[in-house]
């Protein structure tokens, strides 16, 4: 059945269609005191929360600041390098700024050119997509959530240069969510043992890819790196960010969109032959979603946004996840907001590199989806669960199912 109405939830969820409620669930399961703080500013568009900061709900206006370097950084006291920086060093793309910043992505750009993207999403040395596809085609109930985490930790093991075993797969998810865990929005850093804690932890993830880097092998992404002309400190940073921000990410939009697809009977379409019809499915779960439901900057210099007046070294936190819900519930017919489209991924020069990637990589599920449908069937969702202490909200499990299209119960009505 569909989740529970929660207390203090917004006061039409007792109305709510069930991929609104079950969105609300797994939000709430991941940051229960921040969503529902960020959630309850949403009617305006920019206003102070305690212990938050200055929350913009507003798209045209987080566009704005994000697009502001004059005014607005990532680096500062609140920003994303209070939190990144005492554990990746100062040379990454999270937290760096300006002329350096520019220099650091230009150099990375290869790394994310289609064919090296293909390349990385292909290599599945532990054949998680082909076996999805086989075991749903043969009737086989799976866990959607699983087989998506282990497919982005086959993309670990291939930018860290370890080879895709099924320990090493568990292994590199396991350490890096072990880091991004800790991530709250409430505080504006990680305390010191929560510090030493990742770092040691990154330390053990990276130690593969340092050796490839300093082995030179460019069949490796820290080989390649070195190839461009990253120092090693660079390529080790760059390596840890982009293992932190960008499996989470990919671990929770796949089952999250198959939910949604099957909450509101869109499935046929997400997996039909149409790549124009896909990628407006794909796009409208990104803005439902929102991958990253807040961004952080520090107020450099005094300025207003929204009319608020903000001060040098105040934090101002982007509430993408109202930004991008305010349209509504999940419509891939829904014309798409020009301020909205691609919020998700941010604006400007800090838009996010590993787009190509995270794309690539839904479109290697899907495609292992479709090619389970193939015969006729539609993939069903059944029993699901929110994971709890996550930085970007997920499923912990989701089970899948193939059934004949005749058979398939109204939406949201059978879980």
């Amino acid at each position: 059945m569909a989740p529970a109405r929660k207390r203090g939830g917004a006061a039409d969820l007792g109305a709510a269609s069930p991929e609104v409620l079950w969105e609300e669930q797994v939000q709430r399961a991941a940051h229960p005191l921040a969503y529902p703080a960020l959630r309850s500013a949403r009617n305006r568009p920019v206003v102070r929360v305690p212990r938050i900061g200055v929350v913009v709900s507003d798209a045209a206006i987080a566009r704005e600041v994000l697009l502001d370097l004059d005014h607005f950084s990532k680096v500062g006291p609140g920003a994303p390098s209070d939190l990144w920086t005492p554990v990746l060093g100062p040379s990454v793309l999270l937290n760096m700024e300006g002329a350096e910043h520019a220099a650091l992505r230009r150099t990375l750009g290869p790394l994310f050119s289609p064919r090296a993207v293909r390349q990385l999403v292909s290599a599945d040395g532990v054949g998680v997509l082909p076996d999805l596809t086989r075991r749903l085609a043969a009737g086989e109930t799976v866990d959607l959530a699983a087989a998506v985490t282990a497919q982005a930790g086959a993309v670990i093991c291939g930018m860290v240069g370890l080879p895709p075993t099924d320990d090493a797969v568990r292994s590199a998810m396991a350490a890096a969510q072990t880091i991004t865990g800790m991530v709250r929005l409430h505080r504006h850093g990680l305390t010191r043992s929560q510090v030493a804690q990742a770092r040691a932890v990154l330390e053990r993830l990276t130690a593969p890819a340092r050796a490839a880097y300093r082995a030179g092998d460019p069949a490796t992404v820290p080989g390649r790196m070195r190839d461009l002309g990253l120092s090693e400190r660079e390529a080790m940073g760059a390596v840890g960010a982009f293992v932190l921000t960008g499996t989470e990410t990919i671990q929770s939009f796949v089952p999250r969109l198959v939910a949604i697809a099957h909450d509101t009977g869109w499935t046929s379409r997400l997996l039909a032959d149409d790549p124009q019809l896909r990628r407006r499915a794909v796009e409208e779960g990104l803005r439902v979603t929102v991958p990253t439901p807040a961004m952080l900057r520090s107020v450099r210099a005094g300025t207003s946004v929204g009319g608020v007046p903000v001060a040098a070294g105040d934090r101002v936190v982007i509430a993408t996840v109202n930004c991008c819900r305010a349209a509504g519930g999940f419509d891939p017919d829904r014309p798409v907001d020009p301020a909205v489209r691609h919020l998700w991924f941010g604006a400007g020069p800090h838009f996010c590199l590993g787009m190509p990637l995270a794309m690539a990589q839904v479109d290697a599920v899907l495609d292992a989806l479709a090619a389970a449908a193939s015969g006729g069937g539609v993939p069903v969702v059944g029993r699901r669960r929110a994971a709890r202490g996550v930085l970007v909200p997920s499923y912990r499990s989701l089970a899948l199912s193939l059934r004949d299209e005749s058979s398939v119960a109204t939406p949201g009505a059978a879980e």
